[in-house]
């Protein structure tokens, strides 16, 4: 206890010794001239943070990146004034600088988790994997972005739930994008009766898609073929281009349309059943 006492008065008296000897250390010229350094430091914190921000409008920075590097580039300014305000005034520079340390390291072991996720949603707005307004899957959740946080970033499900998943495990999961690209695919399979004529099943499903304005013929032209026989039937495969955004309208059109044309041509979609036969065995009674 005697010996905790005796440090901490000895760093009183230190410092003491360092404010008296900065204080007669000071003249009129070194108040001006200190006066002059520190209008300097600010005009040049100003000018480097303007300089900052024209170079992040130009490259058309993420806003949120854009505001988080600005006050980062601050700090880190403020900072290099501070130290050379205090080498000026002839204040132990390199004490500073290693306190300054020391907390930094005991904020960053406290705020790791946070820490994590930070670095989590840098990652995200410099490599821009989804954008506000598109429709992702990242893990378990799925949902149309909302907000890129720093911290988190914001999905709102097709049922309007909004979901806040932390930076650092969407940076770890696969994102899967379905609005990244201006086409997508739509991919439908039927089942059909082995008693269905196979060329007019395939015709009819043309015919189906080619009369929906939303289907396109490119990157390629609408693909109908038998891709499978099943125990119960045979499974046609249509895939048809679209737009993205006429991605789930074209889907169920599609759905609803060819089963009201196969009921039309009387084209039976088969399911899967199981036929039990009964057999009835006659025996004789003996006289």
């Amino acid at each position: 206890m005697d010996t905790t006492l005796t440090a901490d008065s000895t760093e009183t008296e230190a410092a003491v010794e360092v404010m008296e000897q900065v204080v007669e250390g000071m003249t009129l010229s070194k108040v001006l001239y200190g006066i002059l350094l520190l209008a300097i430091c600010v005009e040049v914190v100003k000018v480097v943070t303007l300089l900052a921000d024209r170079t992040m409008r130009r490259l058309k920075v993420e806003p949120t990146v854009h505001k988080f590097a600005r006050s980062s580039l601050e700090v880190l300014l403020w900072l290099a004034a501070a130290v050379v305000m205090a080498s000026y005034l002839g204040l132990p520079v390199n004490s500073m600088v290693a306190l300054v340390g020391v907390v930094g390291v005991a904020l960053s072991l406290s705020l790791q988790g946070s820490l994590s996720n930070l670095a989590g949603g840098i990652t995200i707005m410099v490599t821009r994997p989804f954008a506000v307004g598109d429709y992702v899957e990242a893990g378990d959740a799925a949902g149309t972005v909302t907000e890129i946080g720093l911290v988190y970033t914001k999905l709102k499900t097709i049922d309007n739930k909004l979901i806040y998943i932390p930076n650092g495990e969407v940076s770890s999961e696969v994102i899967t994008n379905y609005s990244a690209q201006d086409k997508r695919r739509v991919d439908l399979t039927f089942s059909v009766s082995y008693d269905a004529d196979p060329e007019q099943v395939k015709e009819t499903i043309r015919q189906v898609v080619e009369a929906h304005p939303k289907g396109k013929r490119e990157p390629q032209p609408p693909f109908v073929r038998t891709t499978a026989l099943g125990e119960s039937g045979v499974s046609y495969t249509l895939r048809v281009w679209c737009d993205t955004r006429d991605y789930w309208e074209l889907y169920y059109d599609l759905l609803e349309q060819v089963r009201a044309a196969f009921d039309e041509r009387h084209i039976d979609l088969t399911y899967n059943h199981l036929n039990v036969h009964l057999y009835q065995k006659e025996t004789a009674e003996a006289e």
